[in-house]
């Protein structure tokens, strides 16, 4: 153990309550109990009974999904990971699976017109790819649906063995949850009103609604022709499309924090005891929680590898299409197409500006969010490596070598 006693009760937990706590998680997992497991360090004031799980920390994002058609698991609002079911014959399901012809139909046509189009422009080609993109995210994230319930189940009984204590954690996903789709609510809005004010404009006299259903998907509109039906449908699968289009970035952001957590917990325990003796059997259970942690990354990495993809790959295109129409265009104030009238728009032709402005600095900022939190994870992987450097060659021994060969 540690030559200092009185040093050591900051670095090993006693207390009755931890043990109980993995006992019961172990036994409800039927896990193998080994008594080294106790001997895991973590701080007694860091964990006080405190354990953020994974269901926790993503049951908002989760759930606001799920009014959107995305990742139709019943159970998300259980505490019990066991209890997450994908179900056909469950109305999620369903409402997926209606959401994903929805937007499968809206893109046929947004195809169709492309194709009979003389002459498409870059406008034509770039709502093409926002609807096929995001029309493919909600199939991806059916796919992990099925996937889902046992990837939680796995992550619970990783955290019945190695309990997660960042009490930031839960906070943070939620937080970046609610910021993200509220903002992203905010372009949507921004959006909306640039239309409606050039349809006031341009186009008095005319039905606001009919006309501004109509000029966002004309390629519908055009062989169906205008009813009420077919316009809350176009809305509703727009809807969808641009909280696709957020809600990927959102997914990968949350988890990203759950993993960077976990191995940062990792690490803190390495630091706890940096340059100091340790025994081998401290060693032992630090290697085999890296290990479990990293096979959990590899784990997630399969079922939302799909996602991170199509979430990168989303925002890159878009970025360069947002830097091309500030070439191609520049910053301006839309003049007014009734001159010598008063200006009823509400910022007097700048509504376009204002989108734009807004819609380009947020897209920037969401995938710088998601690139640099998303390399966290990889970032947190290899810090203990560093710490192996610094270990006492008395406590130097063979499972400080396997923990360095798996790092």
């Amino acid at each position: 153990m540690f030559k200092n006693k009185k040093s050591s009760k900051l670095f090993f937990v006693t207390e009755t309550k931890l043990t109980n706590d993995k006992t019961g998680a172990l036994k409800h997992y039927n896990l193998k109990l080994q008594p080294e497991i106790f001997m895991t360090p973590l701080l007694t004031a860091d964990y006080n009974g405190y354990q953020a799980t994974f269901q926790e920390a993503m049951k908002l994002t989760i759930v606001i999904g799920q009014f959107f058609g995305l990742n139709p698991v019943t159970g998300v609002s259980e505490i019990d990971a066991t209890k997450l079911r994908f179900q056909i014959q469950s109305y999620r399901f369903v409402y997926s699976l209606l959401s994903i012809i929805g937007q499968c139909t809206v893109v046929s046509f947004c195809l169709l017109k492309l194709f009979t189009d003389s002459n498409p422009n870059l406008s034509a080609n770039s709502a093409l790819v926002f609807y096929v993109t995001n029309c493919i995210t909600t199939i991806l994230f059916l796919r992990v649906a099925t996937r889902w319930p046992r990837l939680c189940q796995l992550i619970s009984k990783t955290e019945a063995s190695d309990p997660s204590i960042d009490r930031t954690l839960i906070k943070k996903c939620r937080v970046s949850c609610v910021l993200v789709l509220t903002m992203a609510l905010l372009e949507h809005i921004l959006s909306d009103m640039s239309s409606i004010a050039g349809i006031i404009d341009c186009q008095k006299g005319k039905n606001v609604y009919e006309t501004f259903v109509v000029a966002s998907c004309p390629w519908i509109f055009q062989y169906t022709g205008y009813s009420p039906y077919v316009a809350i449908f176009t809305q509703i699968i727009g809807l969808q499309f641009t909280f696709n289009w957020n809600f990927s970035d959102v997914f990968v952001i949350c988890i990203s924090f759950y993993l960077t957590s976990r191995l940062e917990q990792v690490n803190r325990r390495i630091e706890s005891v940096f340059g100091k003796h340790a025994p081998s059997s401290f060693w032992r259970t630090l290697r085999e929680d890296y290990s479990r942690i990293t096979g959990l990354v590899r784990r997630v990495d399969d079922v939302i590898g799909s996602i991170i993809f199509i979430s990168f790959a989303n925002n890159l295109f878009f970025i360069c299409l947002q830097l091309l129409h500030t070439l191609a265009e520049g910053i301006r104030r839309n003049p007014s197409c009734r001159l010598g009238e008063p200006d009823e728009r509400p910022f007097q032709g700048y509504e376009q500006t204002v989108y734009f402005v807004y819609s380009f600095g947020f897209l920037i900022a969401r995938s710088l969010a998601v690139s640099l939190i998303a390399s966290r994870v990889h970032t947190a992987s290899r810090e203990p490596a560093h710490a192996l450097y610094f270990v006492p060659s008395t406590a130097y021994s063979v499972e400080v070598i396997l923990l360095h060969d798996v790092l």
